[in-house]
């Protein structure tokens, strides 16, 4: 599956009617996840390292896992059927127990959330890029406009 992997890269996160669209892409090209609107907002924070009075809901996840000794590696957009998304998010422990390799069934935009916060890659398959359609020009039009 490791050579079935292409690395994308938050390209930009837009408000819509019914939540935030997040562009996702790589040289090849750009795609669009829609989430709903706390999501984005938490995305949008992480990106821009907003500081928390307390913790939300993905960095109480992060600090579990920090104190679990465990680790996210990677996060793979796995998936796409009919405009839905699937993830997993691939987990390493490595503690006084052992060493474990964890793949957990995740939806696509915490994942986004917990890879962005512990500066881990973002990965898609290559049936995932071969079925979405390329939203670079899009994106590229939208960023023009609120310059």
């Amino acid at each position: 599956m490791q050579d079935d992997l292409t690395e994308v890269n938050v390209k930009g996160v837009m408000p819509t009617s019914n939540g935030c669209a997040v562009f996702l892409g790589c040289e090849e090209k750009t795609f669009v996840i829609y989430v709903d609107p706390a999501i984005g907002n938490a995305i949008n924070m992480t990106m821009n390292q907003v500081k928390k009075e307390r913790p939300l809901t993905h960095d109480l996840i992060g600090l579990i896992l920090k104190g679990l000794e465990t680790s996210i590696e990677r996060v793979v957009i796995n998936d796409v059927d009919e405009g839905t998304f699937y993830a997993r998010i691939i987990l390493k422990m490595e503690n006084e127990l052992g060493k474990k390799i964890i793949e957990l069934d995740a939806r696509p935009s915490d994942s986004i959330v917990l890879s962005l916060q512990m500066g881990k890659p973002i990965h898609v398959t290559r049936r995932v890029l071969d079925n979405v359609e390329d939203m670079a020009e899009i994106l590229d039009r939208i960023l023009k406009k609120q310059e």
